[in-house]
């Protein structure tokens, strides 16, 4: 039996990674979502079954541009020099996607705040395409929808940044795009809500302790891509000798 470690310290790792942080990105998200629902026509706008192909095309669009950037990180990831990724299966990669992941948990929780720092690296890529989004409001169906999801799926934002460095230490770019896929489908339970139950996210999401909890599982989850023989995900194969 082995471990698969590319697999537990990717996907599934994203995927909670996505799932425990979205509701502390709901004030961010949430306000865009409101841009878009508010952008919308009355009818749309005050009728759930209506709105939700709005909010599903623009979260689309929104995790359509996670991939491709996961797809990006994949193929910076390749033109690293041999010598540094052939070390114990990218074990240097592993490390320093942790001790980022690490840090974003303890940005939730309070106790880092200067982590938000690193969204800066984005910003100027942010202010080139931020005017074509602005220019799709007011949305008038959900092609319109995914485009500004698409758009908007670049902001900067240091969570994301934590999911592209655990993408890097994939070694491949599909998996590296995948990863970032499973972040974003991680995310899509509570930034869809944001359209349905906003007042119940939003207070939630404001709660010290909650975040507390969400950083120390952040916390948790660093640990584990650091050391994935350790991560209870892990996936296990046994190979039989014919």
């Amino acid at each position: 039996m082995v471990l698969d470690p590319s697999f537990t310290s990717s996907y599934l790792v994203a995927f909670a990674m996505g799932l425990a942080t979205s509701l502390h990105c709901v004030g961010m998200c949430g306000s865009i979502i409101g841009t878009l629902t508010l952008s919308l026509s009355p009818q749309v706008r005050n009728n759930k079954r209506l709105l939700i192909p709005f909010v599903f095309n623009y979260n689309f669009g929104r995790i359509t541009s996670y991939t491709l950037a996961g797809a990006i990180a994949g193929v910076v990831e390749s033109f690293i020099p041999a010598p540094v990724t052939e070390i114990n299966g990218y074990r240097i990669l592993q490390l320093v996607s942790a001790v980022i992941m690490a840090g974003a948990g303890l940005y939730i929780a309070g106790w880092l705040p200067r982590f938000a720092y690193i969204e800066k690296t984005g910003a100027y890529f942010w202010r080139l395409i931020e005017p074509y989004g602005r220019k799709l409001i007011p949305v008038k169906d959900p092609v319109q929808a995914f485009l500004f999801g698409l758009i908007w799926g670049w902001l900067p934002c240091g969570l994301v940044y934590t999911a592209l460095a655990l993408a890097l230490t994939t070694g491949d770019i599909a998996k590296s795009a995948i990863t970032m896929f499973a972040f974003g489908i991680g995310t899509l339970p509570a930034v869809m809500g944001v359209g349905i139950m906003t007042s119940i996210l939003t207070r939630l999401s404001r709660m010290q302790r909650f975040k507390q909890v969400i950083g120390l599982f952040m916390i948790a989850l660093a640990l584990f891509a650091a050391m994935p023989w350790l991560n209870p995900m892990a996936i296990i194969t046994t190979h039989t000798n014919h």
